[in-house]
């Protein structure tokens, strides 16, 4: 009785540990394949500042209440509370030691669109590469470009703080593999160049979802909820709903939606507030094409209630 015992322990033993090693092999860090990061030319600098400022750099990696030519200077350290712990957005300026000065673009590439760290370690989602997964190539090539313009700095961000089992980034292997896709948010039927170009820039560098897309206890976006907003992940108040449904602002037209980004007044004159502020920085600084698209973009998605 007892080795039949124990050779039921063992076989379990030998399936839990084929089991762990499956888990590790199908949920390791993938990269993208470097021919990606080849032959992309010199960057666009005025492009790659247009995807800076719709991609709201400053917001996350420039020192608490920087303004001025000090959003420029990225030097991270920024917390972010979440209901996993808090995470502090690293240095990314043009550092070559504290920063990604020293980088090659496929480091950089891969860190933006695959969530994989230069030493090949899962990043964890705070920062929003499920996002910028739907980034082309190009784009990312150019706003890397101009990163490598703006200050230095060596100022080191704190550690994340995390408890247990969140600070194990084997894990993130698992979160990866239910909820990354870099597929679209929502499908359109037939060319509409605005509207593509709108797309493009919500779901993709302006990771506008991060925020207003409510999350599951895991914290993936729930199914069928896309921008439909939720509680703040920091625990202030809640996120709005920015869908065709809201309550707040289905009355709005393409061109209030505009004149919100472009000066951060609703169509009542009540004044934009919260973490939306610094976001609406960032999109004064981008052209006014995109703050359009964005716009058709937002009255042609799916309204959600």
């Amino acid at each position: 009785m007892a080795s039949k015992w124990l050779k039921g322990l063992g076989i379990l033993i030998a399936l839990g540990a084929a089991g762990a090693a499956a888990f590790v092999y199908i949920t390791a860090p993938k990269r993208q394949d470097p021919a990606r990061w080849t032959n992309l030319g010199e960057p666009d600098l005025a492009n790659g500042r247009e995807i800076f400022f719709a991609g709201g750099c400053t917001s996350c990696h420039a020192a608490p209440g920087a303004e001025g030519d000090a959003r420029l200077v990225l030097s991270g350290g920024a917390p972010l509370k979440s209901p996993f712990g808090t995470f502090h957005a690293p240095n990314i300026s043009s550092s070559a030691t504290a920063g990604i000065g020293g980088w090659t673009l496929a480091e950089f590439g891969d860190a933006m669109t695959r969530g994989v760290g230069r030493n090949g370690e899962h990043l964890y989602p705070s920062f929003p590469y499920g996002s910028y997964a739907r980034m082309t190539p190009k784009d990312v090539n150019d706003l890397f470009g101009f990163l490598k313009t703006l200050p230095a700095s060596e100022a080191v961000a704190p550690a994340h703080e995390l408890p247990f089992p969140f600070n194990v980034r084997l894990v993130l292997g698992g979160w990866k593999f239910l909820y990354f896709s870099d597929a679209p948010r929502v499908t359109f039927a037939g060319p509409d160049d605005r509207l593509r170009r709108g797309q493009y820039l919500v779901e993709g560098p302006g990771h506008c979802g991060e925020c207003h897309t409510p999350r599951d206890a895991l914290g993936g976006f729930k199914a069928g909820a896309w921008l439909a907003g939720g509680p703040n992940p920091e625990g202030e108040g809640k996120i709005p709903n920015i869908t065709p449904g809201s309550p707040s602002i289905a009355t709005w037209s393409e061109g209030d939606i505009v004149g919100y980004l472009e000066t951060g007044f609703t169509p009542d004159f009540d004044s934009v507030g919260g973490s939306m502020v610094e976001v609406q920085k960032n999109m004064t600084e981008i052209s006014a094409d995109d703050r359009e698209a964005i716009a058709t973009y937002l009255k042609a998605i799916p309204a959600v209630k």
